[in-house]
């Protein structure tokens, strides 16, 4: 039994796949950081300087415009041909293929913050969320069921399998364009750039920043990051509304990918930016049972099941209550659950204790988040009924 309302696993077992860290694999990724000493050798010149600005925003651009925003979201409509241009762009920032990076994504908005997101800051820390969960076998394989959608391309699936050309083929552009200053400054150090400024939208834009939607996770806002990431940073809205072209909802949210697909859709290239919904923008989109039950969940699991059901019985102890539970429990399990159900269980957090840790950890203000404080407490007690019950169970029968 676990000691809180959900299974206390980070990750689904696989017997298959290991959670343990693989430095091995992590080894290419520490040694393009150390390949920066180069540009001591190298030095900066306006050349190099210059690709390395256009790179980092053609390749976010590449991976929040295209791996994002179309692969992973389908928030606008484009040809086969430039979906694979997208396609190509996205892969020349090194972050794997576009199939691997939506599938994971897409997992990601399925399991937000819970222990089957493979980057969730509040189940694995911010290390983890940032980068670490990319070499961890079990959590970086994706469940590529979720993008048969594009995986019925061959073009995109020899992309996906050639996932380094791209990047490759660039470095050597960037030798020719401006020697080696070009590789190291041009090529390396804006993919480094690319690299942190993207992850923190995992890592970063789930601790810091506001909620303005009850989503049932940790997403936030944070301009600053939506700058760094050309848009990315607004993502309480892109958790609350995920299917649209533009994650800056309102005009003073800074969008740069938005803008840049506005400028395609102008010349014909992309059509059919899908827009957020004038009830998504005044937040009267009513919220889920899935994420009321996912706020119940974040809440209920502040407390220990273990803790409270020991604390139940040891006040109970000696007492009647105690030892007719201890035979329902033994012979009329459903009878000792029903009895439970109608009695006021001692220890358990009051609605008001659950009410002041789901203010503290949600900052939204919604009639939505009372029905999670509620379906918090229901939880609770019939994981510590449950427990009690199990417990008393293990005990000999009575005569």
């Amino acid at each position: 039994m676990s000691n809180t309302v959900t299974d206390s696993r980070k990750y689904p077992a696989n017997p298959d796949l290991s959670d343990d860290f693989s430095w091995r694999e992590f080894i290419p990724f520490a040694l393009l950081h150390v390949a920066l000493v180069g540009i001591w050798w190298t030095g900066f010149t306006w050349q190099a300087v210059t690709l390395c600005v256009a790179l980092y925003v053609l390749r976010v651009f590449g991976i929040t415009g295209g791996y994002h925003r179309y692969f992973s979201h389908r928030g606008y409509k484009t040809s086969r041909g430039f979906q694979f241009v997208m396609a190509f762009l996205g892969a020349t920032a090194l972050q794997k293929g576009p199939l691997w990076w939506a599938a994971k994504h897409r997992e990601h908005h399925r399991d937000s913050d819970m222990p089957a997101d493979a980057h969730s800051p509040r189940q694995y820390g911010l290390f983890d969320a940032h980068v670490g969960w990319v070499y961890r076998k079990a959590r970086s394989s994706p469940d590529l069921d979720l993008i048969q959608d594009f995986s019925k391309y061959p073009e995109i699936r020899w992309l996906e399998k050639n996932q380094f050309a791209p990047g490759l083929l660039l470095a050597i552009a960037c030798f020719f364009i401006a020697g080696w200053p070009g590789v190291f400054v041009g090529f390396i150090l804006s993919t480094v750039l690319v690299y942190h400024a993207t992850f923190t939208v995992n890592s970063l834009n789930h601790v810091i920043g506001r909620q303005r939607y009850l989503t049932g996770d940790d997403s936030r806002n944070n301009w600053l990051l939506a700058i760094i990431t050309m848009g990315e940073g607004w993502h309480n809205n892109h958790h609350y509304y995920p299917s649209t072209a533009r994650n800056g909802f309102f005009w003073w949210e800074f969008d740069l990918t938005y803008y840049f697909l506005k400028a395609l859709a102008a010349v014909g290239l992309v059509w059919d930016l899908r827009q957020p919904p004038k009830s998504i923008l005044a937040n009267e989109k009513a919220p889920t049972q899935k994420i009321i039950d996912k706020c119940a969940v974040y809440i209920a699991d502040g407390f220990s099941v273990d803790r409270i059901s020991a604390n139940i019985r040891q006040r109970w102890e000696g007492s009647h209550r105690l030892e007719d539970l201890r035979h329902l429990a033994h012979r009329k399990w459903e009878e000792a659950e029903a009895y439970l159900s109608e009695i006021d269980l001692p220890e358990l957090p009051s609605l008001e204790e659950l009410k002041a840790r789901a203010h503290r950890k949600f900052k939204v203000r919604h009639e939505a988040l009372d029905h999670a404080i509620e379906r918090a407490h229901e939880m609770l007690t019939h994981a510590v009924s449950r427990h009690l019950l199990e417990s008393l169970r293990r005990q000999p029968q009575p005569a």
